[in-house]
């Protein structure tokens, strides 16, 4: 996968106070000022900088590589693992050959909807915690993502690569495989309605990049030992006629409102950058 460098920026938030964000999010200014993201040496920052990394695949573009900004080193991923447990339950179910039971349904919709938390603690544990979560990530190539501890599946670990393997199994339509996909066309349909169907306060993150066609699931949670936020975005969106997977993961951020908007200015820097 391309990996790119990005410079350090300087910007200031809602009271006027200059802080440092690290990584892709430099690229913002210079994106917005000189049309291009240049490489540059980061500078150093504190240790409670905010850092983020974004992965981009143009699944309408000749080779469909991603591109990756920033370092690609674990986040935790926070309620975006919501998209995983549903793709390895519908994996348990294409198994068993049963459709999945009204129940796994309504506990599904919520569960990427609206993130509703006890409905993923139900289907976490329907799918056997880390080790059902594992099973099911070798076969939908993931390779760098571990689950949480016991019933703490927001403190699962992924990457932004991973991420965009994991949407690749569910929007890809391309032909051409190297084998069959896991998921059948009935599982990736509707992982993808239910995608395209967050409740309107959540749907804030990648869809920031996009046109009116967007799809996606968002993660946030605040850290116990140090008051400090992890925000992610993962999903499909539509740019200047293309079609993108997405992925924007981050920690460090000193509220939810600044990791969403270092999320949202990543987004669509990242875009941008891959659309050219």
């Amino acid at each position: 996968m391309p990996y790119r460098t990005l410079s350090a920026l300087r910007n200031r938030d809602a009271r006027g106070r200059t802080a440092v964000c690290g990584a892709l999010v430099a690229a913002v200014a210079t994106l917005l000022g000189s049309g291009s993201l240049a490489p540059a040496a980061a500078a150093a920052a504190p240790r409670d900088t905010a850092r983020v990394t974004a992965a981009v695949l143009d699944l309408d573009a000749p080779g469909r590589t991603p591109a990756l900004y920033g370092d690609d080193s674990p986040y935790d991923t926070a309620s975006i693992i919501k998209v995983d447990i549903l793709a390895a339950l519908l994996l348990r179910a294409q198994d068993s050959g049963h459709p999945l039971t009204a129940q796994d349904r309504a506990q599904a919709e919520k569960m990427i909807e609206h993130s509703d938390n006890a409905a993923a603690n139900a289907l976490w544990r329907r799918i056997g915690l880390a080790p059902g979560l594992k099973k099911a990530n070798q076969r939908l190539g993931l390779t760098a993502t571990q689950g949480g501890p016991g019933g703490r599946w927001g403190l699962t670990r992924t990457t932004a690569s991973d991420q965009i393997r994991l949407l690749r199994a569910v929007f890809d339509t391309a032909p051409a495989r190297s084998k069959p996909a896991a998921l059948t066309d009935g599982s990736r349909a509707y992982l993808r309605t239910l995608m395209s169907r967050v409740a309107a306060e959540q749907s804030w993150g990648v869809s920031a990049a996009s046109g009116a066609d967007w799809a996606l699931k968002n993660g946030w949670l605040q850290r116990d030992t140090t008051g400090l936020w992890d925000v992610n975005s993962v999903g499909r969106i539509t740019s200047g006629g293309h079609h993108y997977l997405v992925a924007v993961l981050s920690d460090g951020n000193r509220s939810m409102k600044d990791g969403v908007a270092l999320v949202e200015r990543t987004a669509r820097a990242a875009v941008s950058s891959a659309a050219r």
